[in-house]
């Protein structure tokens, strides 16, 4: 079985996919490191070069490779993975889809904490810009994030809640 984690930037899916892989002896996925790997230059870098289309298609030949790769893997995708190119259909074929759905402020607060310049999306954006920034992409995205076969709504959602989840 794959696990695919898919959410807002700042939603946990990295941190909360690394912990869940290690507890369930999966082999662990970022999608996002996966891409900067084969392309030997950081997402900003692609995002700058050859801009944001051509890095939403790296995203669905990532998806594509990491499915033929792995059969029992936790895969973070991007915050905009599961919205282009129908890959919400493709991860929920391929595996079990889990919404981290994380409300907007406390995206926010992960956010500035964790500094913005490697997110293409987020470079140079004040706070209140960021805030608008979340709110709308959200709401945008939220029609694709609400097709996972699972969500789940919890500020902070721990490994064991996806346990839990998943009857282990």
């Amino acid at each position: 079985m794959r696990i695919f984690l898919i959410g807002m930037m700042g939603s946990g899916k990295t941190t909360l996919g690394r912990q869940l892989a290690q507890r369930i002896g999966y082999t662990f996925v970022d999608l996002d490191e996966y891409i900067v790997r084969q392309q030997g230059q950081s997402i900003a870098q692609i995002f700058e070069r050859q801009g944001q289309e051509h890095f939403r298609k790296l995203e669905r030949q990532a998806l594509e490779e990491v499915v033929q790769q792995y059969e029992q893997a936790v895969v973070s995708t991007g915050g905009g993975a599961p919205c282009f190119f129908n890959n919400i259909d493709f991860i929920n074929l391929h595996g079990e889809s889990f919404y981290l759905k994380v409300p907007v402020e406390q995206l926010l607060q992960r956010l500035l904490d964790q500094g913005q310049a490697e997110r293409p999306l987020l470079a140079g954006k004040s706070p209140a810009e960021l805030k608008v920034y979340l709110t709308e992409t959200l709401a945008h995205r939220k029609q694709f994030y609400e097709r996972a076969k699972h969500t789940l709504a919890e500020a902070s959602p721990t490994t064991e809640s996806f346990l839990r989840l998943l009857n282990l």
